[in-house]
């Protein structure tokens, strides 16, 4: 195999042969519709054939992307741009001491602190960076016990779903013997001397990151007693595919389970939790719908749900009348999405709002009334720690070049106090523009879009742009700082965010027209916004590359086939990739709602073959962007063999000159918790090589 050479900063570099995938010939029957899967054989990670595959397609794409001249300069410059201290917003803890999380700049993990007061003289409670050598090991959640004394935290390791649940003794901050493995999906929910956790039964060995996750179910462990011992509180043996969590209202009255998995929304139990005798009463029986506790004031508990409202409400519900005839509205739908509420002070409620994607917040009584507007600085979002016995209320604040910032408000004055703010050097976010466009669809709808450029550039169809999307799972994109996108637009880049179909920026329907038969929509909304970018001479193709992660990989890889002649390059990003059998792995079961399965029918069968990016690569001489798929060992979200088959798709197919190139990282999951180690290296990666395929060198005086 002849070795990767490079001549000049944009000269094209030379790729060898690309390796030959294992391949079985399985063809699969669909309603009597034979689907040819010629690479089933990498959907076994573990097979030496696979590994071997892996090797030599990590081998390639490490020497084509050591071969782009300025790499060096991007990651010296991103490892700059990231070396800021990152302070986390405070909350007060159950032993009345403020937690927060901190990083000096280039730790691979934050680690948390507390205090006496807020960002007072503070003590290490946790630093994950001592867990792992190489910081592959994140802390996911800690929660302080109700009386104060113990410190629930839960790990994972390698970007791995599988959750670790350990304890510490609060006082002295050492370490109980508690240990839970094999948890997933959850937190530690503390009632008395121990907490509820969920877990899934030991998985079989060699297979723990790619079969599928069946009987998820609610536990309680007594603290000082092994994992064995545990009491089963909530399963459901009849339905091995949903996702069960249990929560304590504040005041420890009522346990409340969720069941989801199988719809769009969730299921709710409630029961007393001071009861032993006391049985589950269900609030709503199906997952059609959401519905969330958000606080609880005597008997009356405050759901937040989109029953009735797919803009969401806030009612009140008397567990002992539970019909929903008899529940009371307390803040009403509007025409903006509320997306949060939180309960400050005993009876005042904070609440968060979608407006066009971009956040607003307000401060209301009990009574659902709104007191206030809690002014923020520019198009953004905004997350809130707040307390029920407590008039402190903090907040963080970000937008696309405005780095985090945290604030205490005063809710008697309506005074926002400004504490911190993360100071990213050399950055002045006067020196960037953000604007918010609204274009047309292919049917006519109204798509919001963000755009963010540098000051002073001329709209002349040559700025180079990155294009980044969704669209799905009731996810929105609201505007937020990442200081890794500081040298895209330092460099004259143009950053856009479309803010799809398939999303929540606009409730339950926004939502729906994405889903299931409606997921075209989504496809067309991101090639719509590609073309409304070089209609308005932002850019134009050969200067265009898009970026999406998870399903947003599968947004790329899709919209890649259906216009390969819009972009010049494409990351898809630990995507879905096919269509046909992604529900048959971890826990693929529960994209269901949104995507239908390949069984559901013959027609929801033939959809998703239509637009699954692994059967739909185009093998007649159709040039393609140069594309990088990135995927990695540890992701048993969407297992890599999306990404594997996808890539010998596009290798083995003939669709142009640009590299097709896939990046498979070690000791990595799906992207939670990633060590900023890996962050820097990866997104030098992944900005060397679209600036290279756009004709660009980054590091050329100007």
């Amino acid at each position: 195999m002849t070795l990767i050479s490079a001549m000049t900063a944009m000269s094209a570099i030379a790729l060898p042969p690309y390796p030959k995938a294992p391949s079985d010939g399985t063809v699969d029957d669909y309603f009597g519709h034979k689907v040819a899967d010629p690479y089933r054989p990498l959907e076994d990670d573990t097979a030496s054939v696979t590994t071997d595959w892996v090797n030599t397609e990590n081998r390639i794409t490490r020497e084509y992307l050591e071969a782009i001249p300025f790499r060096g300069k991007l990651a010296e410059r991103l490892t700059k741009l990231n070396n800021f201290a990152k302070i986390g917003v405070p909350s007060k803890g159950k032993d009345g001491k403020y937690y927060w999380s901190a990083n000096d700049g280039l730790q691979n993990q934050n680690v948390i602190y507390r205090s006496d007061k807020p960002y007072g003289e503070a003590e290490v409670v946790l630093d994950p960076n001592s867990l792992s050598d190489d910081g592959t090991v994140a802390l996911t959640g800690l929660v302080i016990s109700p009386d104060g004394k113990y410190i629930a935290y839960t790990i994972s390791r390698s970007g791995s779903d599988w959750t670790e649940i350990f304890v510490l003794d609060a006082k002295t901050l050492k370490p109980l013997p508690d240990h839970i493995e094999w948890a997933k999906f959850t937190g530690a929910e503390w009632n008395g001397d121990g907490f509820y956790y969920s877990a899934y039964p030991r998985p079989e060995a060699g297979k723990e990151f790619s079969n599928a996750n069946e009987y998820h179910s609610v536990y309680f462990h007594r603290l000082g007693t092994p994992q064995s011992e545990d009491k089963v509180v909530f399963e459901n043996r009849q339905e091995p595919l949903r996702f069960h969590l249990a929560g304590m209202t504040e005041d420890l009255r009522y346990l409340y389970i969720y069941g989801s998995g199988q719809g769009t929304g969730n299921m709710m139990l409630v029961k007393r939790a001071d009861d032993p005798k006391a049985e589950f009463t269900v609030i709503e029986p199906t997952q059609e719908k959401e519905i969330k506790i958000v606080g609880s004031i005597g008997d009356t508990l405050y759901l937040y749900t989109n029953i009735d409202a797919p803009r969401y409400r806030l009612v009140a519900v008397d567990p002992a009348r539970p019909e929903r005839s008899n529940w009371r509205t307390v803040v009403p739908e509007s025409d903006d999405v509320l997306n949060g509420v939180a309960f400050t002070d005993h009876d005042k409620l904070i609440l968060l709002y979608d407006h066009d994607a971009a956040n607003r917040a307000f401060l209301a009584g009990i009574d659902g009334k709104i007191i206030r507007e809690i002014e923020l600085p520019t198009y953004g979002s905004v997350s809130f720690s707040t307390d029920m016995d407590s008039d402190e209320v903090f907040y963080a604040f970000t937008s696309f070049t405005y780095p985090t910032a945290n604030y205490t408000y005063d809710i008697h004055s309506g005074k926002s106090t400004f504490l911190r703010q993360n100071d990213v050097p050399g950055l002045n976010p006067d020196d960037y523009v953000t604007e918010q466009v609204f274009y047309t669809s292919k049917d006519g709808t109204k798509v919001p879009m963000f755009i963010v450029y540098k000051k002073g550039i001329k709209r002349d169809g040559s700025n180079p742009t990155l294009l980044y999307g969704y669209g799905g799972f009731a996810v929105t994109l609201n505007p937020g700082f990442n200081a890794n996108r500081i040298l895209w637009l330092e460099n004259g880049g143009v950053y856009a965010m479309a803010n799809l179909r398939g999303g929540n920026e606009y409730g339950e329907e926004w939502h729906l027209a994405g889903t299931k038969m409606n997921k075209q929509n989504v496809f067309d909304d991101f090639i719509s916004a590609a073309e409304y970018l070089v209609k308005e001479g932002y850019t134009n193709p050969s200067k265009l590359a898009i970026q999406g992660g998870s399903n947003g990989g599968l947004l790329v890889g899709a919209t890649v086939n259906q216009r390969p002649d819009l972009f010049a390059v494409a990351i898809p990003q630990v995507g879905v990739m096919d269509m046909m059998r992604y529900h048959l792995f971890t826990i693929g079961w529960n994209w269901a709602p949104d995507y239908g399965t390949s069984a559901d029918s013959p027609e929801m069968a033939e959809y998703l073959l239509r637009y699954s990016p692994v059967h739909n690569v185009r093998n007649d001489g159709t040039p393609y962007p140069a594309i990088l798929v990135t995927t990695a060992d540890h992701d048993d979200r969407v297992v890599p063999a999306h990404s594997f088959k996808y890539a010998a798709a596009l290798q083995a197919a003939d669709t142009g000159d640009k590299p097709k190139l896939i990046r498979i990282d070690s000791k990595a999951g799906h992207g939670a918790g990633k060590p900023i180690a890996k962050v820097i290296e990866e997104q030098a990666d992944i900005y060397s090589f679209i600036f290279q395929n756009l004709g660009i060198d980054p590091t050329a005086k100007k």
